[in-house]
Order: C-alpha cells, then sequence, then structure tokens
C-alpha cells in the first residue's frame, strides 16, 4: 500500500489550507487514516485520525475545532482553519488497519512522503 499527500504550501496566519491524501495498492475502506506533522529537531506528533467507516475521529488537543479531517471514497482529508505560526510542519498521512497505529504512529503499515506547511505571521 502506498500513500501519497498534497495540498501543502504557504499560507498567512488565520488562513485556511486543505491536504489530501490518495491511497493506493489497497481497498481504502478497509483502512484508517491518520495525519501527523513534524517539525526540525522534533518528533513526529499525532494530528487528526478518521475510522475506517469515517464514523470515528480524534484530534490531537492543539488542533481541535480549528482542523477537520475527513474522507470520502478514496480520499482523506485534513482542513485546516485559523492557521498559527506553530502549525508550520511537514505534515504525514498514515495509513493502516488498525485503528490505534493510526493515532499512536506506531508500526504504521505506509506513510506518505509528507507536505510542507508554512503558516506566515
Amino acid at each position: 500500500v502506498e500513500v501519497a499527500e498534497s495540498g501543502g504550501g504557504l499560507v498567512q496566519a488565520g488562513g485556511s489550507l486543505r491536504l489530501s491524501c490518495a491511497l493506493s495498492g489497497r481497498v481504502f475502506a478497509t483502512y484508517a487514516m491518520g495525519w501527523f506533522r513534524q517539525t526540525p529537531g522534533k518528533e513526529r506528533e499525532f494530528v487528526a485520525a478518521v475510522s475506517r467507516g469515517g464514523g470515528s475521529t480524534d484530534y490531537a488537543e492543539s488542533v481541535k475545532g480549528r482542523f477537520t479531517i475527513s474522507r470520502d471514497k478514496d480520499t482523506v482529508y485534513l482542513q485546516m482553519n485559523s492557521l498559527k505560526s506553530e502549525d508550520t510542519a511537514v505534515y504525514y498521512c498514515a495509513a493502516d488497519q488498525n485503528w490505534y497505529a493510526v493515532v499512536s504512529g506506531t508500526r504504521v503499515e505506509a506513510w506518505g512522503k509528507g507536505a510542507l506547511v508554512t503558516v506566515s505571521s
């Protein structure tokens, strides 16, 4: 299975951006999906996750109320609103059939290569 992110870029503080992630090589509906982010010198941190059916979601406290994760038949999205400079990071998409993997970041079956999001203040 492979996943690939798109939609990163430069945005001003207070603005919005949407990331997308597509999965190939397996049946998308059988995978829980997550988003993580990483800045230089720090460990990768959990941002959001959505269950296989889309009925359950989870968010990091730092993004609750600002970010929304969703999925359709073949893509997972991360809508990011009210962006802050501290949201600047490389954002990674994660795919696994196990919910725990996509909320913990451990033993994830597939990671994307990352999409850079830069928020200017």
